[in-house]
C-alpha cells in the first residue's frame, strides 16, 4: 500500500524535474559544476525516495540489496578514478543505464496491452542494446583493451543493414504480436549494432561517441518512462538525451566534422587512425634551463595543455609554473581547446583541481588572436589541437578541426614524451619549424625540471 497520496507524489516528481534542471544549468560552467552536481543528487534521492512511498513495491528486499551492492561497487570506483579516465567512467555508467532500460522494457512486455505501450518497449530493448554494447566498445578502445584504429572488414556496411533492417523487422513483429522469443532477438540484434556502431570509430574521436550513446540511454530511460506509466523518467531521460544531442553536436564542431563522418568516415578513410608510428625526421631539442630562458626573460607566455598533461599528473606543476612566470611580471594565460584532454571541461576541470585562476583559463576564441603578440607559447603533451595540418591539409582527417593558433607566436616550445603522432595518427609540421623546440621526457617531470631552472634564473 503506498503512503503518498497522488498529488503529493506529483508534487516531489515535479521537483526532483526542476532539481535536475537547475543541476544542467550548474554543470554548464567550472564555478557552478560541484554545486550542479549536488542539486542533481539531491532530485535523484528525490525521486528513489518517492517512488518507494507512492509504489507498491514487491521484493524490497531485493531491491535494497540490489541498491547497497551497486553503491558498494560504485562508489569506491568513483572516488579513485583519475581524471584521464574519466571518459571511460561514463562510458560505464551510461552502458549501464542503456541495458538497465533494455531489461526493464524486456520485463515488462508480459504486462502490455496496449499496442502503443509495447512500440515504447521495442524501441527501448532496440536503442538501450545499441548503447550497452556500443559503450562497452569506446570503453575497450579508451581503456586500450582492444585497439584504437577503426575496425573495419570487408563488408561491413551490408552487414550493419542487414542487421539493422532484421532489428526493425523484428521490432514490428514484437509491436503485432508481443513475443518473448521475438523480444530477445530483437535485444541480441540491438546488442550487435551497437558494436558495429562504434568498431569503424577510431582514435580522437570515441568520446564524441560516448556522448552520442548517453543521448541514446536518455531516449531509451524516456521512453521506458513511456513503458512504466512514469512521468519523471521521460522527463530526466528527455533532459539526457537533449543534452547529450548538444554535447556531441558540441564535440564534433569543435573537430570540425559531421557526426555521420565520425560514425562512418572509415568506410573512406576520414575517421582518425589513432596510428602510435614514430616520426624519424629531425627535431630541434631542448634542455630544462634552455625553456626556463625563454620562458623567464617572455613579457607574455601562454601554455596549452593536452591530454599528456592529464596522464602525466601536472596540472599542479604546471600552475606552479605559471606562479613563478608570474611573479617575474610574466603574464601567463591557458588556452583550452573545446575538446583538450578528450571531453568538452575536462581540462578545466582538471586545472581547477591545481587551484589555476578561472580568469587564466582562455577558451579558444578568446585566446586565439593573442597568439601574434606572444612570446612563448608552451604547448604540454598536445597535439591535434594545435596541428596546422587542420587548416592546410585537405586530404587530413582533422582537416577542418578549428585550432589553437601555436604557430603564430614567436616561439612554441613542445612537451612531448616521445614523436609519436596525436590520436589523429598523423605528424604535427609545426614540430619541424625553426620557431619550435621540443623538450622530450614525461609532462610532470619536465615541468618540475622547467620550473626548477626558472626558480634558479
Amino acid at each position: 500500500m503506498s503512503i503518498l497520496d497522488p498529488v503529493w507524489t506529483a508534487l516531489l516528481y515535479l521537483a526532483a524535474a526542476v532539481f535536475f534542471i537547475l543541476a544542467l544549468r550548474g554543470l554548464s560552467s567550472p564555478r557552478t559544476a560541484r554545486r550542479g552536481n549536488l542539486v542533481g543528487a539531491l532530485g535523484a534521492v528525490i525521486a528513489v525516495v518517492t517512488v518507494f512511498l507512492s509504489a507498491r513495491l514487491e521484493n524490497i528486499p531485493w531491491i535494497l540489496g540490489a541498491i547497497v551492492v551497486g553503491s558498494a561497487v560504485a562508489a569506491p570506483v568513483a572516488r579513485r578514478v583519475r581524471m584521464t579516465q574519466m571518459p571511460q567512467l561514463v562510458a560505464l555508467f551510461n552502458g549501464v543505464g542503456g541495458g538497465a532500460a533494455a531489461l526493464v522494457a524486456l520485463l515488462e512486455l508480459g504486462h502490455a496491452g496496449e499496442p502503443w505501450v509495447r512500440v515504447a518497449i521495442g524501441f527501448t530493448l532496440l536503442v538501450g542494446a545499441v548503447s550497452f554494447a556500443g559503450s562497452g566498445i569506446t570503453f575497450a578502445k579508451l581503456q586500450e583493451l582492444m585497439t584504437t584504429r577503426p575496425v573495419v572488414f570487408y563488408g561491413l556496411p551490408v552487414v550493419m543493414s542487414v542487421v539493422l533492417l532484421a532489428a526493425v523487422a523484428s521490432g514490428i513483429a514484437v509491436v503485432v504480436s508481443g513475443s518473448l522469443p521475438l523480444a530477445v532477438l530483437l535485444l541480441v540484434l540491438g546488442l550487435a549494432a551497437g558494436v558495429l556502431l562504434v568498431l569503424p570509430v577510431g582514435g580522437a574521436d570515441v568520446p564524441i561517441v560516448i556522448s552520442l550513446l548517453n543521448a541514446f540511454t536518455g531516449l531509451a530511460v524516456a521512453a521506458s518512462g513511456v513503458v512504466l506509466g512514469n512521468v519523471l523518467l521521460v522527463v530526466a531521460g528527455t533532459l539526457v538525451g537533449a543534452s547529450g544531442t548538444i554535447l556531441t553536436r558540441a564535440m564534433a564542431a569543435a573537430m570540425g566534422r559531421s557526426v555521420a563522418g565520425i560514425l562512418f568516415g572509415a568506410f573512406r578513410g576520414g575517421s582518425t587512425a589513432g596510428s602510435t608510428a614514430v616520426s624519424e625526421r629531425p627535431v630541434r631539442s631542448s634542455s630544462p634551463e634552455d625553456v626556463a630562458v625563454l620562458l623567464g626573460y617572455a613579457q607574455r607566455v601562454i601554455i596549452v595543455p593536452g591530454y599528456g598533461l592529464a596522464v602525466a599528473q601536472g596540472q599542479h606543476t604546471a600552475a606552479e609554473l605559471a606562479l613563478a612566470l608570474e611573479a617575474r611580471g610574466i603574464q601567463v594565460d591557458f588556452a583550452i581547446h573545446p575538446v583538450a584532454g578528450r571531453m568538452p571541461g575536462h581540462m578545466n576541470v582538471l586545472l581547477a583541481e591545481a587551484n589555476v585562476p578561472y580568469e587564466s583559463l582562455k577558451e579558444m576564441g578568446e585566446i586565439n588572436p593573442e597568439f601574434k603578440t606572444t612570446d612563448v607559447a608552451l604547448v604540454v603533451g598536445a597535439n591535434d589541437v594545435v596541428n596546422p595540418a587542420a587548416k592546410t591539409s585537405s586530404g587530413s582527417p582533422i582537416y577542418g578541426m578549428p585550432i589553437l593558433e601555436v604557430a603564430e607566436a614567436r616561439q612554441v616550445v613542445f612537451l612531448k614524451r616521445s614523436m609519436r603522432p596525436g590520436f589523429a595518427g598523423i605528424e604535427n609540421e609545426l614540430l619541424f619549424e625553426p620557431q619550435t623546440s621540443l623538450l622530450f621526457g614525461d609532462a610532470k617531470e619536465s615541468l618540475a625540471q622547467v620550473l626548477g631552472a626558472v626558480k634558479a634564473l
